[in-house]
This record gives structure tokens, C-alpha cells and sequence, in this order.
């Protein structure tokens, strides 16, 4: 457990540097001493107090509870299917937000943002009532996951024929979402993400010990008294709607919620889910926030998709794990 409480103690400061981070680096050169200013009350009110609170800091706020909702979405689905490659899109949430988004911009209904999150959402939804039907019927853990990712195909298969016959600009738009990036967040927005993200911390805190029970299987799981059922059910819905959530506000944010996981089983060398919980959320968080820095300052003032620093990150990460075969559910 002393192993344990340093490294979420050392996982906290690493995120708080993270946060501060991402608000003070940015192609504006902005001091720290600046950031402070504003962040405290005393700032000038001008341009770098106005890209402070309303770039920066609503963008890294984002990207913070984004990259731990993600994580926590990825630890969920890992467990319940034992399956160390099981992430956050695998339901079909992120293909179903994809159609959404792709129906209102290659129909030419419009591309602002909050019709892209709306219809993100809409399609993101629509999943999920057809997971959750779909969950009360299959029994087997192999056989959801399994429908879920032929319902990823189909979506997909519907998108590629709306891409066809679209106009090359509404595809463009279209594509750049895909891509993923906490760009557009505003401070309206973080209400929501924040609250979600907390309410899905407390959930997976609360299901910490049955997760531990399924670890070794659900026939174990049942025989410690756990409800499988229940439990299955609750973990389906959290993982799939934070994981509706960030895909509305951000597109599709790869590796986060598959890799985080593994590298906090690593660092800390334990499977208990009441270390692994709080652990993952500050891992993807921290991690999510220096991706999206590198995304707007390797080329800056061209911006990068966060997606890609996200994948050159945690592919070599599940590469090696795959090779090293180790145990990491």
C-alpha cells in the first residue's frame, strides 16, 4: 500500500504540472508569471488574460477530464471482458458518434460545433440504447463484445457510403473531427464534462470490489456474492457514456483508454481496482493534457490532430506489452 500511495501521490503532482503546463505553453508566448496573474484575479484584462481563460484553460481543463473519463472507460471494459486490448470504442459508441456527425455534415445540415456535439451525441446514444438492449439478452461477456464491434462496422459501412456521395469540403470537415481535438471546448462546456467525469469516478469507486471479483471470472464473481448482472450492466453504461461524452465535445481520441490502463498496472504492479481507479483517471488525464500540448507546439503555429500524438504515445506501449506477453488483466 506505501508503494500504492506514492505513486497516486507522484500521479497528482504530475497532473497538476500537466495542468499549469498546458495553460501556460502555447504558440503566444505567455510567462508563467502572467498565467498566475490571471488564474489568481490580477491580470490586465487583455489578450493574454482573454487567451488564458478562454483558449487554454477551458482546452486543458478538457483534455484533463476527457483523457481521465476515457481511461476509466478503458479500465471498465478491460476488466469486465478480460481482454487487455478491450478500450473505450468497442461497443460501436464512437463509430455510432461518427455517423452522427458524419449524417449532419456530409448531409449539409451544417458544421458548427455544437451541431457537430449534438449530433455526436444523438448517434452516441442510439448505441448505447441498442448496447444496453442488446446486454439484457447475450449472456456471454465474448458474445457483447463481439455484436459490438459488428455494429462498429456497420456504422462505419453507412459512413463510407455517406463520404461517396458527399461534396469534398463538408468530407474535409468531416475528417479534421475525426481526427479528435479539445480545440473547440469552451468554459460553458466544462460544467458538463467535469460533473460527468466526477459522477463516473464515484460510480467505478463504488464498483471497485466487484471488479476485483471479475478479475477471476464471472462464475467466481458469482459465488462471492457479486451480481453479475448488475454489474455488467452499470459498467456498460458509465464506460459507454463518458465514452459518448468526450467523443461529442472532442472526436475520437485514440489510445487513451486502451494504453492508460496497462501503463498504471505497470507503474503500480497491482490489479486491485481500489488503487487502480483513482490511478488510471489521474494517468489518463496527465497523460491526455501533454499529448494535447505536443498536438499544438511540435509545429507550431500548425496544429497536429490529438489523435496522432495520442497513437505514436500508446502504440509502442501496447506493442511491447503484446511481446512481452505479460499479465496485464
Amino acid at each position: 500500500m506505501r508503494r500504492a500511495a506514492v505513486a497516486l501521490l507522484l500521479l497528482i503532482f504530475l497532473s497538476l504540472v500537466s495542468v499549469f503546463a498546458g495553460i501556460a505553453v502555447g504558440s503566444a508566448n505567455i510567462g508563467i508569471k502572467d498565467v498566475l496573474n490571471t488564474l489568481t484575479g490580477k491580470g490586465k484584462g487583455d489578450i493574454k488574460d482573454y487567451i488564458i481563460l478562454n483558449v487554454r484553460l477551458p482546452r486543458t481543463i478538457g483534455a484533463y477530464f476527457g483523457g481521465a473519463a476515457l481511461a476509466l472507460s478503458g479500465l471498465l471494459l478491460q476488466t469486465y471482458f478480460r481482454n487487455p486490448l478491450a478500450g473505450p470504442y468497442v461497443l460501436g459508441i464512437s463509430s455510432a458518434a461518427s455517423l452522427g456527425v458524419a449524417l449532419y455534415v456530409l448531409s449539409q445540415i451544417g458544421i458548427g460545433y455544437y451541431g457537430l456535439v449534438g449530433s455526436a451525441l444523438i448517434g452516441s446514444i442510439a448505441a448505447i440504447i441498442i448496447i444496453l438492449s442488446i446486454a439484457t439478452k447475450v449472456r456471454s461477456s465474448v458474445s457483447l463484445l463481439i455484436i459490438g464491434l459488428m455494429l462498429s462496422f456497420v456504422f462505419g459501412a453507412v459512413e463510407k457510403i455517406l463520404i461517396t456521395f458527399a461534396e469534398s469540403e463538408a468530407v474535409h470537415q468531416f475528417v479534421l473531427w475525426t481526427f479528435g481535438s479539445f480545440s473547440g471546448i469552451t468554459l460553458d462546456d466544462l460544467p458538463v464534462i467535469i460533473s460527468t467525469t466526477l459522477s463516473t469516478f464515484v460510480l467505478s469507486v463504488l464498483l471497485a470490489k466487484p471488479l476485483n471479483a471479475l478479475i477471476m471470472g464471472e462464475e467466481y464473481a458469482k459465488s462471492m456474492g457479486v451480481n453479475v448482472r448488475f454489474v455488467r450492466f452499470m459498467i456498460i453504461l458509465v464506460s459507454s457514456f463518458i465514452t459518448a461524452l468526450v467523443t461529442a465535445f472532442a472526436g475520437i481520441v485514440a489510445f487513451v483508454g486502451l494504453a492508460t490502463p496497462h501503463i498504471t498496472r505497470l507503474i503500480l504492479k497491482t490489479s486491485d481496482h481500489r488503487v487502480l481507479i483513482p490511478a488510471v483517471a489521474l494517468c489518463g488525464a496527465t497523460i491526455t493534457v501533454v499529448c494535447d500540448i505536443v498536438s499544438r507546439t511540435i509545429v507550431a503555429p500548425v496544429e497536429i490532430p490529438v489523435s496522432v500524438a495520442t497513437s505514436l504515445f500508446g502504440a509502442p506501449i501496447v506493442i511491447s506489452l503484446v511481446i512481452r506477453r505479460r499479465r496485464i488483466v
